[in-house]
Parts: C-alpha cells; structure tokens; sequence
C-alpha cells in the first residue's frame, strides 16, 4: 500500500513551525510529511514548481496526494477530511 503523501509549504517562521509540528503530530504511520521551507528554496526547484502547480498563495499550506487541502493556515478539520492521520 502507498503511503499518504502530506507536503507541507512553510516560510520556515515560528507560526509555520507550530503548523509543521501539527500536521506530524496528526499524521499516521502511513502518511509521509515533507516539508517545503519556500523561503530557503530547493537544490531542484521542485518545491516552488510544486507550490505554483497547487495554487499555494500563502503558507502554511498544505497539499495531500498532490491536492492542495489547507491553504492560508492549517484547516484541521480538513486535513483529517482529507485521509491525514486515518
């Protein structure tokens, strides 16, 4: 079975660390977090195409199974809506 893949897009502030931090705390054994810290880039770019190919227009967002569910904050409600932690 594949795992859930839950991408979380921060600035890398202390609000988004708090963000961060929930989504990990609510994610399960088969949910893989990563982490995009927009503010640092990435070697291959891949967290900026990601985060315009989503529609990220501010962080925390976050995206699971490439959709984007929390955007403009963490929606608790929606994240676990959307299969994060199950």
């Amino acid at each position: 079975m594949a795992k859930r893949l839950v991408e979380v897009f921060t600035a890398g502030c202390s609000v988004c660390e708090g963000s961060v931090q929930e989504v990990k705390d609510l994610a399960c054994d088969n949910c893989e977090v990563v982490v995009y810290d927009l503010n640092k880039k990435c070697d291959t770019l891949e967290c900026e195409a990601k985060a315009k190919e989503y529609g990220v227009k501010s962080v925390p967002a976050v995206a699971i199974n490439g959709k984007l569910v929390s955007n403009n904050g963490i929606d608790t409600d929606a994240l676990i809506a959307a299969g994060l932690g199950q």
